[in-house]
């Protein structure tokens, strides 16, 4: 009777919320002396970094952006995010996302988690929002750091575009928060990667390597020759295309599919994972993942994903190609010389003059007409023409580009000095070199116009 009685008075045991098992496994997370470290050098050592480089004598000019740090202070965050983009933001993401769940495994606390929560599903959840929040945070401190040790460092200067054309202050702190906005989706994919190594190898430290590691495979694929269509289909490829934002018009259309495709490998490694985990056997002390499973529900679907977006985007666009084609190459180099010779002429107290006016024009060959004129190399030699008001001679200049197989391009002057050689200008930041001298462009892959 008293058993009978007391069974039924028992109360069922209610789930934990969700709100409630993600303030615990945020704190749970910032208590970890290692996240509390990165948290405060992405706050503080961004800004000590562009604040330290922007005064020396030599600036990081083969990085985008690097040779205008001496000028604008807006330089320094998109300096910034080049670097976070390749090493900084694949290593954080796997400290903090792919170590979330293993760390349980090697802790042996899914027992005491589960009698706690008594939901996988709401653990997960949990877990995922609050990583989340910290990657969150950790993007946010890069970006504001570095925006800060430049703006302090350098100050509110209007900045240099891809094509040569002058950003007002204003214009270029919209850019640079959409750039890093857009960085944020490739950040998510290698997340949910590191969510998916980290429930589907237990204890492995594979699932802690596996963002860096997937992070520098997809940017070892974008320094080789690969058609347009399977460099967009790579979610790392908006770690790349916010270059688009800084040109006139901007080259949107890199963009928003690298960001588009980011997100979509951020829900399907998500989801995955999630399958993953409410699936695994929570009784094993000793488990270390489904080698099998990891492979079925892990990597055949994301390289299935790959496979198909391949192909959408080769629909799509007219992508099938290396996308640097003679013709995009002149037009690229023409636009940015004439928005660069209107700023030398405006720093050398010269009359006043138009693009319209200018008119300028490139003929580019490379390997000396010797081999097809469309791809990436070093070997590109072109010639820039232009005319002034009242000036009958035709005006040229020679340039040598070493063009990346991203789009990226470095002009170096070749003559004649006058125009293009090395001498410093007198700016309002102090003296900087001939602006006609070495300058960085963009080739719109997807531009067929």
């Amino acid at each position: 009777m008293t058993v009978a009685t007391a069974e039924a008075g028992a109360v069922p045991a209610r789930r934990v919320p969700v709100y409630r098992g993600y303030r615990f496994e945020l704190v749970k997370l910032v208590s970890q002396w290692r996240v509390r470290l990165i948290v405060l050098a992405c706050w503080i050592a961004p800004a000590l970094f562009v604040a330290g480089v922007s005064q020396q004598s030599t600036l990081p000019s083969d990085t985008l952006f690097g040779r205008w740090m001496h000028a604008t202070g807006w330089a320094g965050p998109l300096v910034m995010l080049g670097f976070a983009g390749t090493w900084a933001l694949p290593l954080l993401t796997s400290v903090v996302a792919g170590d979330v769940f293993a760390s349980e495994d090697r802790l042996g606390t899914w027992r005491h988690l589960l009698v706690a929560v008594r939901s996988p599903a709401r653990i997960f959840v949990a877990k995922s929002l609050a990583g989340l929040t910290v990657i969150l945070l950790l993007v946010a401190g890069l970006a504001v750091s570095s925006t800060v040790g430049g703006l302090v460092s350098v100050g509110n200067q209007p900045l240099v575009g891809l094509d040569g054309h002058l950003l007002s202050p204003g214009d270029a702190a919209g850019r640079v928060l959409l750039s890093w906005a857009a960085a944020l989706a490739p950040a998510l994919a290698l997340a949910a990667i590191g969510l998916l190594g980290s429930v589907a190898l237990g204890r492995s430290p594979m699932g802690l390597l596996l963002p860096p590691i997937v992070a520098l495979a997809m940017s070892v694929a974008q320094m080789l020759p690969l058609p347009v269509a399977v460099r967009l289909a790579l979610p790392t490829y908006a770690f790349i295309s916010w270059n688009g934002l800084f040109t006139s018009p901007s080259q949107l259309a890199p963009l928003l599919i690298g960001v588009s495709v980011s997100l979509v490998w951020a829900v399907l490694a998500t989801v995955l994972a999630y399958v993953l985990f409410v699936r695994r056997d929570f009784t094993n002390p000793a488990y270390d993942g489904s080698g099998r499973r990891a492979i079925t529900l892990g990597v055949l679907p994301l390289a299935a994903l790959t496979a198909a977006t391949v192909g959408v985007v080769a629909v799509a666009t007219p992508s099938t190609g290396s996308g640097i084609e003679q013709d995009k190459v002149q037009r690229s180099l023409a636009t940015a010389f004439a928005h660069l010779y209107r700023l030398q002429t405006r720093q050398l107290h010269r009359p006043a003059v138009t693009e319209a006016q200018l008119r300028a024009t490139a003929a580019c060959t490379k390997s000396d007409g010797q081999a097809v004129q469309e791809g990436a190399g070093n070997d590109w030699r072109c010639v820039v023409s232009w005319h002034l008001p009242k000036v009958a001679v035709t005006g040229t200049a020679v340039y040598q580009l070493d063009i990346t197989s991203d789009g990226r391009f470095v002009a170096d002057g070749d003559g004649p000095k006058e125009v293009n050689g090395y001498f410093l200008v007198r700016t309002a930041t102090g003296d900087a070199p001939n602006p006609l001298w070495q300058f960085d462009g963009n080739v719109d892959l997807l531009y067929t116009h």
